[in-house]
């Protein structure tokens, strides 16, 4: 609904739906709540534990000013998309002050860039913008505060359950992490008294990376022998298996707006999805339409996930990656492609041993 002009400046509210958001069906809404209380009780559980046993307390914090880069960067990539997809001429598209801005010079065509705006969150959960008409063409989008805040919640529960996953596979069992504030993440681990162990496994970040496959000769000579100029021998992540990829990167792990674990259709083998943002989505697209019939690979710290083969190119910004996976190793999949996207860093801003408040 548009308010009368004020001052050459009319304001409006249009939900603009991000390239990776989906509906939520009431199953997965269900699950976020079974998740929720059996994470209180583990939270109880650990406290009693904490009390009895002693252990270390971490925090930390996301990175709020890496978000707003991201989710502006993406809503820069996203208007980009509708402009070019509609033939709506535009100038000066660039991000500015917390925003994204643009000139188009036609009224009519400002009018379509606003429906088609509209138009593309019909169904779909919403990013909320404030879009402003400044006079002489000028499209000024931001995100409301609402719509800020409801993106660094996302961001902590997304860091919250990476950090689970990735103390899970550091064989750390008890623990209780949880949201503690706006911005800040609680760890407390029962019995654990040497904290700088922990923090030390977030201190890297995971390095997610798609790259081709080298064909002009198999991995097992490029392994004994010396591997062509601008490619190196990684192995698989269960067979061990060498592969020759390309040392440079046809994607990176900051494309990707969602993973997580699932069954493949039909076989209902545990699979992970993955999903990319607009950027990564038209990069995909390219690189896919470039190399049909090669494989590529997807790694994970220098181990290869996958390799599957491009069978056709690949346009609708998603995949999923199987390879002979547990459920749990599906999860674990899944949660290194989520944090090697996570945006900016986890920052550490505390970390102690706590002594047993009473004797065990």
């Amino acid at each position: 609904m548009t308010r009368p002009p004020r001052n050459r400046k009319t304001a409006l509210i249009v939900a603009l739906a991000a390239a990776a958001a989906i509906a939520l069906p009431r199953a997965a809404l269900a699950e976020d709540s079974q998740l929720d209380k059996m994470r209180a009780k583990i939270a109880a559980f650990v406290g009693d534990k904490m009390e009895k046993l002693g252990g270390s307390r971490i925090v930390y914090k996301v990175d709020t000013d890496g978000l707003r880069e991201s989710v502006i960067s993406d809503l820069r990539d996203d208007v980009y998309k509708t402009l070019r997809e509609n033939r709506i001429a535009f100038s000066g598209l660039a991000i500015r002050d917390g925003g994204v801005e643009l000139k188009i010079a036609d009224a009519r065509a400002r009018d379509l860039f606003a429906r088609k705006l509209a138009s593309a969150a019909e169904g779909l959960p919403s990013h909320a913008l404030t879009v402003t008409d400044g006079g002489d063409g000028l499209v000024r989008l931001a995100p409301t505060e609402a719509a800020s805040a409801a993106q660094l919640r996302d961001l902590v529960d997304d860091s919250v359950a990476m950090i689970e996953q990735r103390l899970k596979d550091s064989g750390i069992r008890l623990a209780s992490v949880q949201p503690d504030g706006a911005d800040r993440i609680r760890i407390f681990m029962p019995g654990e008294m040497n904290p700088e162990q922990t923090t030390a496994i977030f201190a890297r970040k995971v390095k997610v990376s798609f790259r081709l496959v080298d064909l002009s000769m198999p991995g097992e000579q490029a392994r004994s022998g010396t591997p062509p100029e601008g490619t190196e021998v990684l192995f698989g992540f269960k067979d061990n298996k060498p592969y020759l990829v390309a040392k440079d990167s046809a994607l990176e792990g900051d494309d990707i707006s969602h993973a997580g674990p699932g069954f493949a259709t039909g076989t209902k083998e545990p699979i992970a999805s993955f999903r990319f943002n607009g950027r990564g989505t038209r990069r995909f697209a390219h690189v896919t339409a470039e190399n049909v019939g090669r494989p590529f690979a997807i790694v994970l710290d220098d181990k290869v996930i996958s390799a599957p083969v491009i069978r056709e190119p690949i346009t609708g910004g998603s995949g999923q990656i199987s390879g002979n996976f547990t459920l749990e190793e599906a999860s674990s999949v899944a949660m290194l492609l989520r944090a090697g996207s996570l945006p900016g860093h986890l920052g550490l801003v505390e970390q102690r041993v706590v002594q047993p408040a009473v004797k065990p």
